[in-house]
C-alpha cells in the first residue's frame, strides 16, 4: 500500500505541532536527524518497511500515537 510514510509523517508532525508553523519545522527538523527526510516522501511513494520502523520508532521517542 503506496503512501504509509506520507500518512505516518503527516501524522506524526500534526500530532506534535498542533498547526504551529515553527513546530513543525522542527519536528521535520527531528525527523531528519533520525534519517528520514520528510520531503522525499508523498503519498505515491512506496512503502519501505525499513523507513516504516523507523517512523514507528520515532512515534514512540515523540509520545505520538499512530492509529
Amino acid at each position: 500500500m503506496a503512501g504509509q510514510i506520507k500518512y505516518m509523517i503527516d501524522k506524526i508532525i500534526d500530532q506534535k505541532a498542533q498547526g504551529d508553523e515553527a513546530l513543525m519545522y522542527l519536528m521535520q527538523a527531528k525527523l531528519a536527524l533520525k534519517g528520514i527526510n520528510t520531503r522525499r516522501y508523498d503519498s505515491h511513494s512506496k512503502d519501505d518497511p525499513i523507513v516504516l520502523e523507523k517512523l514507528r520508532q520515532a512515534a514512540k521517542d515523540f509520545g505520538v500515537t499512530l492509529s
